[in-house]
């Protein structure tokens, strides 16, 4: 994408990409609405008490301009990507909200290679990586056969090294597109990538189950959530329908971040809210947000707390349960 279009195509993604954001004003919209109870059965006594009772999503940071990408880091501080302003800022109890990376190539997803290796999914067209704190990002791979990727838009890595990621066209316009199709890709540990899924519109969020041998992706045209069996080398096959959490324009926001707990259950962002789904689909609870939400992430020292970054803010929610993080 040329320079001059950027700003341009950065608008396009606020205004149109996940349909009706808009910002929240905290003396007139509430944080979050109390949960409405879904119609699925909870699978396991695990599951029925998820919410805590007295416990509620806080602010921890803003207003930004648009919040993603929460990623928990080891070392025991959350980054978050804010793509506009071309940053990644770091945020911890004790040192609060601060720069972390800038510029940032419009950073979207925040992942760990397996050796700690941040991987970056870049909104400008590219994945970049990033070994220290403070040194400029190098790009690795923004191209698939010799065509610019669209918008890389969220990533997550297998044990075995493997790198999965989303490439919807957000913020990109007709004319200049070099792939005519929205692709979901794999990363061999070899390096080699190619696309195994191109029938989502808008494939967003993605995410790997505890036990890695599923991997559930969305797409926020449709708001379907579908899931993908693993082999024993980590290569997707059998796509299955999971839920649906509504099309993008039904709400505020779309179908975008979602993560995993270690009891199977499924956490996603949508045009609603907050949805939490069972392993077998049946929605357990739907938690309204007084503002857009577009991904979640696990932290803390148990990992039971739920990052969440949205269109101004972003949150923290201690919940009855542990995420599933691998690093």
């Amino acid at each position: 994408m040329p320079k001059n279009t950027i700003a341009v195509s950065l608008l396009t993604l606020l205004i149109l990409v996940l349909g009706g954001c808009g910002s929240s004003d905290e003396s007139e919209t509430p944080v979050y609405a109390e949960s409405e109870a879904g119609s699925g059965e909870a699978s396991s006594e695990d599951t029925v008490s998820l919410l805590i009772e007295g416990e509620a999503p806080a602010i921890i940071s803003g207003p930004h301009q648009f919040t993603e990408g929460p990623y928990w880091h080891p070392d025991g501080f959350l980054l978050f990507s804010d793509i506009p302003a071309n940053r990644v800022y770091r945020w911890s109890e004790a040192d609060s909200t601060g720069i972390f990376l800038e510029p940032s190539g419009n950073t979207n997803g925040i992942q760990a290679d397996t050796d700690g290796t941040l991987l970056l999914a870049q909104h400008r067209g590219s994945l970049g990586r990033l070994s220290e704190a403070g040194r400029p990002f190098e790009i690795f791979l923004d191209n698939f056969d010799g065509k610019r990727f669209n918008s890389p838009n969220d990533l997550t890595v297998h044990s075995n090294g493997t790198i999965f990621f989303t490439d919807p066209p957000f913020g990109v316009r007709d004319e200049d597109r070099e792939l005519d199709f929205s692709g979901i890709y794999i990363i061999t540990p070899d390096g080699t990538p190619y696309v195994f899924y191109t029938a989502f519109d808008y494939p967003n969020g993605i995410v790997l189950n505890a036990e890695e041998n599923r991997l559930f992706v969305n797409d926020s045209g449709a708001g379907n959530i579908l899931f993908f069996e693993l082999d024993n080398d980590a290569i997707p096959h059998s796509p299955q329908f999971f839920a649906n959490v509504g099309e993008m324009g039904s709400g505020l926001g779309a179908a975008d971040g979602i993560i995993t707990d270690v009891h199977g259950n499924l956490y996603t962002t949508g045009p609603r809210g907050l949805i939490i789904f069972d392993a077998d689909g049946q929605m357990l609870h739907r938690i309204p947000f007084g503002e857009q939400i577009t991904n979640l992430e696990w932290g803390g020292e148990e990992h039971d707390i739920l990052f969440i970054t949205g269109a101004d803010h972003v949150f923290k929610w201690r919940l009855n349960t542990t995420g599933t993080k691998k690093r």
